[in-house]
């Protein structure tokens, strides 16, 4: 293949992938392709730059069909599905749990863990619970209950039943009883700061070898005569156990801050409340995250102690989510600051942020899964999720015009009608109607109009070609309407009347305003369209219009 053209096929893919061609990159490929041209660098950035500013004159839709005919089998490519591997142990009965803390909505690394387990519950025939873990009520959202059910129904999970462990305060005040009765646990009375001393010296706290009895006497005394922090339940395991982290830890402690759905003081940590849950609700396989690998061998401390037989575990490797903040108290603190418009604000990774972009479940579902069960760390992929979604949006959205940034071009030229269609692939949606007046003011992305010098050739997209007259004012003259000036490279530029009206679209990394086709004033809120040669964005208020942009 000459260079020319490998240039031209890698800037289509490098568009397709990012939404517009970079000529960095497709240099590089360009000479790791042909070394021969690395002794005419000039030559392989004017060809590399040819490639890119030909492929960044086409729309979206021209590069997908473009990029189509020279390489199918990039895009056979993107369809292909990644299996997920069978879960360990007996599978017959499956119950599987998702189990987040109500302190706020749903982010993308939540759904990693809500799709996963919903997924093979599915294969299984199983059972899947939601578990609210509210027994911190430090970090209880009393509204993010029902947030959460509504970004699971959004996620498409259907929990089976649905479990409050700030229900349950008395289950777990039993089974800390139990722990202490069977000497698995004991009632520590030490300050923190002095345990933890102890604790890294391999050295048993003063409490640690009090018998049942005075143990059982200091566990009703939490309820009544303790203060907070000075008395918790601790798991017994080794005190030279060689992770200073699974050293008699926490089970139960004294909060006295309010919780919204129970009156108590004496609540279990995570370890104990999950540890009793699971087994007492049945759970056959647990799927987390690797950061979780210490809170496991914590539970089963418990699980040996009541003789119990623990679950399946199963740890995957954290995902990365670049590029977004996901942290709950972060974003609560940045809503308040008035950095954040809510949770739906359109910088962050929260699902309804996602979805306000115009980004579909399903392929939320999709991307989340391509990674996998692997154990090893990975980047979630953006790329991925953009393109599962292009394909599930594409059909569905009529094409329109969109100017950001405009700048004036006056032109010399007669009146016309220009008539893109709303869909290249679909005829029978008919046209928008766009009227031209004799010698018309119209407008032009301003990124464009920089780019322009006296003499330079370009085609208004679907109306007609023009020569620059002059840059300062922008002016240029009609020089007909041959498609042929297309072979020459010349660019296409988005345009629309001057008098066009206004509209805003909110991007997570700066928004742009512009001009709007008229004939999308008729959309709804919610309904997502193709801006052509800019990407799909969703409608999110109509008057005045703002839309959320979505991606290329």
């Amino acid at each position: 293949m000459e260079p020319e053209r490998q240039a031209f096929l890698y800037a289509l893919q490098n568009a397709v992938e990012h939404g517009e061609a970079r000529e960095g990159p497709v240099m590089g490929y360009l000479l790791g392709e042909n070394p021969e041209l690395r002794s005419d660098v000039e030559g392989a950035r004017r060809i590399s730059a040819g490639a890119v500013k030909r492929v960044n004159s086409l729309s979206a839709d021209d590069r997908a069909r473009r990029l189509r005919e020279m390489d199918p089998s990039f895009f056979e490519g993107e369809r292909e599905e990644r299996e997920l591997p069978d879960l360990p142990g007996d599978t017959s009965s499956a119950v599987l749990r998702f189990a987040p803390n109500p302190s706020g909505p749903l982010h993308l690394g939540h759904a990693r863990a809500a799709v996963l387990n919903d997924h093979y519950a599915e294969r299984y025939g199983g059972e899947l619970f939601l578990r609210f873990e509210d027994t911190d009520p430090s970090r209880v959202d009393p509204k993010a209950y029902e947030l959460i059910e509504g970004d699971l129904a959004w996620l498409g999970v259907e929990p089976d039943k649905t479990v409050f462990q700030s229900d349950r305060i008395e289950v777990y005040h039993e089974y800390a009883e139990k722990l202490v009765e069977v000497e698995g646990a004991y009632v520590c009375t030490c300050p923190e700061e002095e345990f933890h001393e102890l604790r890294n010296a391999a050295e048993e706290c003063p409490c640690r070898p009090l018998p049942v009895d005075k143990n059982r006497e200091r566990f009703e005394r939490m309820f009544d005569d303790y203060g907070e922090g000075e008395a918790a339940v601790r798991v017994r395991t080794d005190v030279e156990h060689p992770d200073p982290a699974l050293r008699d830890f926490p089970a139960m402690r004294i909060s006295e801050a309010p919780h919204p759905r129970v009156d108590a003081r004496v609540y279990p940590l995570m370890n104990l409340s999950v540890a009793v849950d699971d087994h007492l609700l049945g759970v056959t396989h647990v799927i987390r995250g690797k950061d979780h690998l210490a809170n496991t061998r914590r539970q089963l401390f418990i699980y040996e102690h009541l003789g119990w037989e623990p679950p399946e575990y199963v740890h995957h490797g954290h995902l990365h989510v670049g590029g977004v903040v996901l942290s709950t108290s972060e974003i609560r603190t940045r809503i308040d600051d008035g950095q954040y418009g809510g949770w739906d604000d359109i910088e962050l990774g929260t699902l309804r942020a996602i979805g306000r972009r115009g980004i579909r479940p399903k392929a939320v579902r999709e991307t989340v899964l391509s990674h996998g069960l692997s154990e090893n760390d990975a980047e979630f992929s953006w790329k991925n999720l953009y393109a599962a979604n292009r394909k599930l949006v594409d059909d569905g959205s009529d094409r329109y015009f969109f100017v950001p940034g405009p700048a004036t071009l006056r032109v010399e030229g007669p009146g016309f009608e220009a008539t893109p269609p709303l869909h290249p692939d679909h005829p029978e949606r008919g046209t928008r109607e766009i009227e031209v007046s004799e010698d018309p003011v119209l407008v032009v992305p301003s990124g464009d109009a920089d780019d322009l010098s006296v003499g330079d050739r370009l085609r208004l997209k679907d109306l007609y070609n023009l020569e620059v007259t002059s840059t300062d004012p922008l002016r240029a003259n009609y020089v007909g309407n041959d498609l042929s000036i297309l072979k020459d490279g010349v660019p296409i530029l988005q345009w629309l009347p001057a008098d066009s009206p206004e509209t805003r679209v909110l991007k997570p990394d700066g928004d742009d305003s512009g001009a709007l086709e008229p004939a999308a004033a008729d959309l709804k809120v919610g309904d997502i369209v193709q801006f052509e040669r800019y990407g799909f964005c969703r409608l999110d208020e109509v008057s005045p219009p703002v839309f959320c942009y979505a991606h290329a």
